[in-house]
């Protein structure tokens, strides 16, 4: 029997900080230091992410830290799977501060009552759906190791998410999350980009479990973060408006093929710090 392929409801973090984190740019090329947030634009921005993607879903919004510049993309640090709520092993302390917020843990905990999974103080590392992107459809893992996720973090996600395989594989160099070379659209599509990968064998193998349901991402277009897509619903894709506007025809009819529609959302004032939609979503199932 395959398990639901999207969540239930999702939760944002709202952005907080008009700096981004200088340590986690060391690994972060879509990141440039020189730029500054424009903290009331980055604000609106996101309320208007929660309120569209309340469309789909019910959508919970936590306030930002300030001393949490990358906060808003709380899906590194926090995920769900039935009955448990699971805290990642983030590499750079700028980022192990929002792994121990209590209001957030004690929201899932003893709110909702689910069971702890707690890996923040692990030796591994392991930055949850940045570096794993799941099927949650067939329960298969596609988990790309690089500084954020190490071998011993994917076999903890694995245990944590209860799935069924986990498939570890290497990215590209330069490349730090998984799903910003790939997304999985429940789990009908994949969007990939060849050039995410050390081995080029490893998109052709995912490519051929979705059959005609690819879509190929340039090195440009991957660059404007079509990859960091999610799906809410089973008949929906969002992604930022960036992102939607790199996509050429043949691809978004593909989408639409596949029985999406494509929805959009202003998000470039929160892709300065490196991340774009999916990375600000973190699903509760």
């Amino acid at each position: 029997m395959r398990a639901a392929s999207t969540a239930r409801a999702a939760f944002l973090v709202a952005p907080a900080s008009t700096t981004l984190a200088a340590e986690s740019a060391t690994d972060n090329r879509y990141m440039d230091l020189a730029q500054t947030i424009d903290a009331a634009r980055a604000c609106a921005q996101h309320a208007e992410l929660a309120r569209r993607l309340a469309e789909d879903l019910p959508v919970i919004s936590f306030p930002g830290s300030a001393d949490c510049p990358d906060g808003m993309f709380p899906n590194n640090v926090f995920a769900t799977a039935p009955g448990k709520f699971i805290v990642g092993r983030m590499r750079h302390a700028v980022r192990q501060r929002e792994a121990g917020r209590a209001d957030i843990r004690g929201f899932f905990r003893d709110t909702q009552g689910y069971r702890l999974v707690d890996l923040s103080r692990e030796p591994f590392v392991a930055e949850l759906t940045g570096s794993l992107v799941i099927d949650r459809a067939r329960g298969i893992g596609y988990c790309g190791l690089s500084e954020r996720c190490d071998l011993a973090g994917a076999r903890a996600m694995h245990e944590a998410f209860g799935l069924n395989l986990t498939f570890c594989f290497e990215l590209a160099p330069g490349e730090y999350h998984t799903n910003v070379v790939m997304a999985l659209l429940a789990g009908r599509m994949v969007l990939i980009a060849a050039d995410g990968f050390r081995d080029p064998e490893v998109p052709r193998a995912i490519a051929r479990a979705y059959g005609d349901n690819v879509v190929w991402l340039s090195r440009l277009q991957k660059n404007a973060f079509p990859a960091n897509a999610i799906t809410l619903s089973p008949t929906r894709v969002w992604m930022s408006t960036r992102a939607a506007e790199v996509l050429d025809p043949v691809q978004s009819r593909a989408i639409e093929r596949a029985g999406f529609a494509l929805a959009a959302v202003e998000l470039d004032e929160i892709e300065k710090a490196g991340g774009s939609l999916r990375c600000c979503v973190a699903e509760i199932f």
